[in-house]
């Protein structure tokens, strides 16, 4: 099975522990607000947000997914750090067995945040994963990491 990882990382103006709490830790809550075109809900389908939990990403119509379901496999609210890992969706994706995230938050400058989020896909026995198979996931979690900096910015005292 061969693995493809992925590292991006980029830097926004909002705190670490503010780009934290809204993007990992009330995530359910402020994505489909921000995102109500694509995304319906999110709603946890096992356990309340710590590790172990299950959350399930429901799409709008606009979408091509239907959904996809996270499990939250390490949360460090200290050290501002989530991992987990991407165990369903439909439609399914053909070559994929899986795929592993992790999301850390450090600080840059006086008041913002270097986002770093390492991606690992696990191709399925006999396929080959190229990076623009991966291109269009990479770019929507880019473009979600900035409307929520967007929102952090227009509503200073969010999330503080």
């Amino acid at each position: 099975m061969a693995v493809t990882t992925l590292h991006q990382s980029f830097k926004t103006q909002v705190t670490p522990a503010r780009m934290f709490r809204a993007l990992i830790v009330d995530s359910h809550n402020l994505c489909p607000k921000l995102m109500f075109s694509s995304v319906k809900s999110i709603e946890f389908i096992q356990g309340d947000g710590d590790v172990g939990s299950i959350k399930q990403i429901n799409f709008t119509d606009a979408s091509p997914l239907r959904y996809m379901k996270h499990r939250i496999d390490a949360l460090d609210k200290d050290k501002l750090m989530c991992k987990y890992t991407l165990i369903e969706m439909e439609p399914a994706l053909d070559k994929l067995e899986s795929v592993a995230y992790e999301v850390r938050f450090e600080s840059y400058g006086l008041r913002g945040c270097v986002c770093r989020l390492t991606s690992e896909y696990k191709a399925k026995e006999g396929t080959v994963i190229k990076e623009e198979d991966i291109e269009h996931g990479k770019d929507r979690a880019v473009g979600m990491y900035e409307v929520v900096e967007a929102y952090l910015m227009a509503h200073p005292h969010a999330y503080e």
